[in-house]
């Protein structure tokens, strides 16, 4: 883990941006396309807003969530729905954003869809930026969900997987931790005192929190990008 610390959250988020801006580009200069995941919330969406008017060929960008509420693509609560209205009216309006949720199937139908469906994408992915909640979790792997260990098992199959939690109203579908780490990189953006608190418990030896599994593993480099 690298843990970069910065002055504000703003200023945090500007070298996130930066960061996965500048993979882009490079990716681009060798490959025909490029994917990379992002996270719902309001933390990223200063990221999305600098990536948003960067000059890069868009039309070539995959963009994936690490998990989604199980609610139509238009629903207020919807991650894409988020991203559609964080990137709409600018230059990354190209991007090919891949829809998770058809709520005409089941939630697990869906899944074992997109696990056909990730094989299609430019992998590895050329950055991931990933949140953390104050209980641990990341995507949507929260401590109390029955399929925490099929999740958190690098040998996974599965790419996603559905996820009930007491933590959401909804059901939610998740990338798994196996898939998130077909990656370059990995971005983790926290903010405040009480998540770097959970940051450092979470790497200490021993702890079994969600997050400490991305944090032990030795397959992806994991840059933390902190500010108070």
């Amino acid at each position: 883990m690298n843990f970069n610390e910065f002055d504000t959250r703003a200023d945090a988020a500007i070298a996130a941006g930066k960061r996965i801006t500048n993979a882009l580009h490079r990716r681009l200069e060798t490959d025909e396309s490029a994917a990379i995941v992002v996270s719902g919330g309001s933390t990223p969406a200063p990221v999305y807003s600098y990536m948003a008017h960067k000059e890069l060929d868009w039309h070539r960008v995959h963009v994936l969530l690490s998990d989604e509420r199980w609610v139509a693509a238009d629903h207020p609560d919807s991650n894409e729905n988020m991203l559609r209205t964080a990137l709409e009216r600018s230059r990354a309006a190209y991007a090919q954003i891949v829809p998770f949720v058809d709520l005409t199937k089941s939630i697990d139908k869906r899944c074992s869809e997109l696990n056909e469906e990730i094989g299609s994408l430019p992998l590895p992915f050329t950055s991931v930026l990933l949140g953390m909640g104050d209980d641990g979790h990341f995507a949507s792997l929260f401590p109390d969900a029955n399929e925490l260990p099929q999740a958190l098992d690098l040998q996974s199959p599965d790419s996603f997987v559905p996820v009930a939690t007491a933590s959401s109203p909804y059901p939610r579908l998740s990338m798994t931790l196996a898939a998130l780490l077909r990656s370059d990189e990995i971005l983790l953006l926290i903010s405040g005192a009480e998540k770097r608190d959970v940051l450092e418990r979470a790497a200490a030896p021993g702890s079994e929190l969600p997050i400490s599994h991305l944090l032990r593993q030795l397959r992806v480099p994991v840059d933390v990008f902190w500010a108070p």
